[in-house]
């Protein structure tokens, strides 16, 4: 149950233009972007010296794995926005859930891709393991906020293939540093 002065605050998120809920969308990107500006400038602030010289791409990869972590966590409250004004759009979520399944289908063979193949095919698999947080992170979102039965539980089955391919990399990687 929602509390009394629900339904004044859901008339008002209504009553908003459309202009208006773009702006407030685009406001929390802009934002999620200077934040994770600053996350990453401070990283690399923090790690300046001969090895960051040295090595740089390697540097410049982690950089970007930060800034995709930090992005995906700073835009949480933006793109929840985004799909709470959304949530009047049946097509929409039809056709994001199906996205999401499609994206999870992509999902599925990168574990044993990474596992299985010693060729580049594991490479690339491995650059689709390291997004599946972030789009676990999405089809989670759009689950828990989709007005329909049908479409969310399509986006909380990709959430959970998602996140189970990148775990069962990622269990390989942590065991290995553990056994350093």
């Amino acid at each position: 149950m929602l509390g009394p002065g629900a339904d004044d605050d859901q008339n008002m998120v209504s009553g908003m233009r459309a202009a208006t809920k773009v702006l407030v969308v685009i406001a929390g990107y802009a934002g999620a972007v200077v934040v994770t500006s600053g996350a990453v400038a401070l990283h690399v602030a923090s790690t300046s010296g001969p090895d960051r010289q040295s090595a740089g791409g390697m540097y410049a990869f982690g950089d970007s794995l930060l800034f995709l972590g930090v992005f995906s966590a700073a835009a949480t409250p933006a793109t929840a926005a985004a799909l709470f004004f959304l949530r009047g759009r049946p097509r929409f979520w039809r056709g994001l859930a199906a996205a999401a399944a499609v994206m999870a289908g992509t999902a599925l063979p990168a574990p044993l891709l990474y596992y299985a193949v010693q060729s580049s095919w594991a490479g690339v698999s491995v650059l689709r393991v390291l997004v599946a947080p972030p789009l676990a992170l999405l089809w989670f979102l759009s689950g828990v906020l989709a007005p329909a039965h049908g479409p969310r539980r399509l986006l909380l089955a990709s959430a959970a293939i998602e996140a189970a391919a990148f775990a069962a990399v990622a269990l390989r990687w942590f065991l290995a540093l553990a056994g350093r």
